[in-house]
């Protein structure tokens, strides 16, 4: 199983945050649009539901041993309007996350740093992320 694979899997398990992310959570698209994850999206009304987005970064070479790399993992965090779903779940997911150890040969995951307050455009949607660092043997 993939690192954001085994992230996605975590998350899902717990209830209370998937009692937020009404959405899902989605690790295997570029982007979160109607086409590619259309249980982002209210059958409905066709706005997007409170959801999340893995994207693993670029990882780069770290120390001790030879195949030990730092992975950045960030998680965005999608509602219709304002924050209040999202925070939460950003919250629930923080102490899932901190000092984990999710994945195979991962030694630890990291919190970097939280980014909220924006918008997302092309969505016309509020949007929070979270990025990490996954310390693990490639």
């Amino acid at each position: 199983m993939s690192l954001s694979d085994s992230i996605k899997a975590a998350l899902e398990a717990d209830v209370a945050l998937m009692a937020l992310l009404t959405g899902g959570v989605f690790n295997d698209v570029e982007e979160i649009s109607r086409q590619n994850t259309a249980g982002a999206f209210d059958s409905t009304t066709k706005e997007i539901k409170p959801c999340a987005l893995i994207k693993l970064g670029v990882e780069t070479k770290t120390g001790p041993h030879a195949r030990s790399v730092r992975t950045p993992v960030r998680i965005y965090f999608y509602q219709r309007q304002g924050y209040d779903v999202i925070e939460p779940a950003m919250d629930l997911v923080f102490n899932l996350m901190n000092d984990a150890q999710i994945g195979v040969r991962v030694w630890n995951i990291e919190f970097s740093s939280d980014i909220k307050g924006q918008r997302d455009q092309a969505l016309d949607c509020a949007l929070t992320s979270q990025i990490w660092t996954a310390i693990r043997n490639r």
